[in-house]
C-alpha cells in the first residue's frame, strides 16, 4: 500500500469518527394557518398593477454628502425621508413620469407629488409594510418627513391607513375576491389617485449589508422607486480616487405613458438632486443653484 492510500484511509476514519454519535432529530411535517389578511391586500394590489408595462431603469448614486448632512442633524435624518424630498422635486419638474390614464383613457398629470412609502410596523399577524402618504414631497423639508415617518412608525394608528389595517383589512380580507375587486376600480380613479399618490418609495436596502438592486412588482402607482443597497466603492473626485458611500437605486416608470427620453431626463435629475444634497442645502444656496 503506497503512501497515497494511507492517507486516503486516514482521511475515511477521520469522517467515520466526526460522524459518530447520535444523528440530529427534529421533527418533520407542515404547518397549516390562515392567509393573512395584510397579504391579501399586497397581493390584490399586485394584480392592480398588471396594467403597467414596467420600464426600469437601474444605477447608483452617490449619496456621501448627504449621509453626512443627515448625521450632524440633531436628531438625525432618516435616509427614506431624503430620497422622498428628493423624488418629489424630481417628479414636480417631470409630471409626466407619475402620470396615468383614467377610465376615458384620458392622460392625467398631477401639479403635486405625493409620495406612498412603506414603513413597517407590528400587526396582530407579524411585521406589515404598512403603506403612508406623504403628501406635498416636492415642496416640503427633509426634517418634516422624516419627523411625520418617525411618528408614524412609533403609533401606525395616527394614520387612516394604519386604522384600516387594524379595523376594516381582517374583515373585509375573508369577502373572496373583494380587495381584487376594489383595486382594479381603483387603478383608473383620480379621486383614488388624489387620495393615496402617484409615486412610490420602497426602502428595501435597508435590512440588508452591501450594494445590489431591488425590483418589484408595479402596484397602483406610476413612479416606483425601490431604495436598494448602500455601500463603500470607489469613485473618481476630479484626478484623485476617494471612497465614497454609493446608493443603489431601481427606478420603474409606466411605459404605456412615458417613452425613454423622458425618463432618463428624470432620472438624470434625481441623481443630481441626491449627488449634491439639494435638499438638505440652505435655501439660499437652493434659490442661487
Amino acid at each position: 500500500m503506497g503512501p497515497s492510500d494511507a492517507t486516503h484511509r486516514a482521511g475515511r476514519q477521520h469522517d467515520q469518527l466526526l460522524c459518530t454519535g447520535p444523528a440530529p432529530v427534529r421533527e418533520r411535517g407542515v404547518t397549516v394557518r390562515p392567509f393573512p389578511s395584510s397579504r391579501r391586500l399586497v397581493t390584490a394590489a399586485v394584480r392592480a398593477g398588471r396594467r403597467i408595462m414596467p420600464m426600469h431603469g437601474l444605477f447608483d448614486v452617490d449619496i456621501t454628502t448627504a449621509r453626512r448632512l443627515l448625521a450632524e442633524h440633531d436628531p438625525p435624518l432618516s435616509l427614506t425621508a431624503f430620497v422622498v424630498a428628493s423624488l418629489g422635486r424630481a417628479a414636480a419638474a417631470h409630471p409626466q413620469v407619475h402620470a396615468y390614464r383614467d377610465w376615458r383613457g384620458r392622460l392625467v398629470e398631477h401639479r403635486h407629488v405625493d409620495v406612498q412609502t412603506l414603513i413597517e410596523v407590528p400587526t396582530d399577524r407579524g411585521p406589515f409594510g404598512l403603506v403612508h402618504v406623504v403628501r406635498d414631497a416636492d415642496i416640503r423639508s427633509v426634517a418634516e418627513i422624516s419627523a411625520e415617518l418617525r411618528a408614524v412608525k412609533t403609533d401606525p394608528v395616527t394614520t387612516t391607513t394604519g386604522r384600516l389595517l387594524n379595523t376594516v383589512a381582517p374583515t373585509a380580507g375573508r369577502i373572496p375576491g373583494l380587495y381584487r375587486a376594489m383595486y382594479a376600480a381603483m387603478s383608473r380613479s383620480r379621486r383614488v389617485h388624489l387620495a393615496t399618490g402617484t409615486v412610490q418609495v420602497t426602502a428595501v436596502g435597508m435590512f440588508a449589508d452591501g450594494g445590489g438592486f431591488a425590483i418589484a412588482p408595479p402596484t397602483l402607482a406610476s413612479l416606483i422607486v425601490i431604495v436598494g443597497g448602500l455601500s463603500k466603492r470607489p469613485r473618481a473626485i476630479g484626478d484623485r480616487i476617494e471612497v465614497r458611500d454609493v446608493l443603489d437605486l431601481t427606478v420603474t416608470i409606466d411605459h404605456n405613458v412615458v417613452d425613454g427620453a423622458p425618463a432618463t431626463r428624470f432620472a438624470a435629475d434625481i441623481r443630481q438632486l441626491m449627488h449634491t444634497a439639494a435638499v438638505l442645502a440652505p435655501a439660499q444656496m437652493r434659490d442661487a443653484s
